[in-house]
């Protein structure tokens, strides 16, 4: 039996106020503008993304625990070697507590994309990131248009086609 519309309306209001007291952000949605966050990279420099307006952003959030994050890496470095002098750039966001095991696996994988450090998770719950890893493609203007939930075989291909489709933009 459907909810009476005052009753709904009443459950939305409580589910917002609730979620206003526990600071929660709003879900990350292709369309929405990217959350600004500023991060630093295994090189000691900070990386803000919005300093990178202008060019087609991947943000990938990754751990060293997860085994589709590590099958990944290899896939999202050829990515990055094939579209970085086009305007592309791809941010490896690690969100492990101990930064020298993600610096280590990088180097171990052969990683030459940026490797963003956020030990204490802020940047993957602005962006409410439930799963590892996780990937969001951002435009030219700085909005998202892309959100990817995991990793499995034919993602990269799919990377591809929308990077390609965003830097024609």
């Amino acid at each position: 039996m459907p909810l009476p519309v005052a009753r709904v309306a009443a459950l939305s209001a409580a589910a917002f106020m609730a979620c206003a007291s526990a600071d929660c952000a709003a879900a990350v949605l292709p369309g929405s503008a990217a959350p600004d966050f500023t991060l630093r990279s295994s090189d000691g420099h900070n990386v803000r993304l919005r300093e990178l307006r202008g060019q087609v952003v991947l943000v990938n959030f990754w751990a060293t625990w997860c085994g589709p994050c590590r099958e990944e890496m290899p896939q999202l470095g050829k990515l990055y070697d094939k579209y970085r002098a086009s305007g592309f750039t791809l941010l490896g966001v690690n969100i492990d507590e101990d930064s020298r095991s993600a610096q280590d696996l990088a180097h171990k994988l052969g990683v030459k994309f940026p490797v963003l450090f956020d030990a204490d998770k802020a940047i993957s719950h602005l962006y409410e990131l439930g799963t590892m890893p996780s990937t969001v493609l951002i435009d030219k203007d700085g909005r998202i248009r892309f959100v990817h939930h995991g990793y499995r075989d034919g993602f990269a291909q799919t990377y591809d086609t929308q990077i390609r489709g965003l830097l024609k933009e």
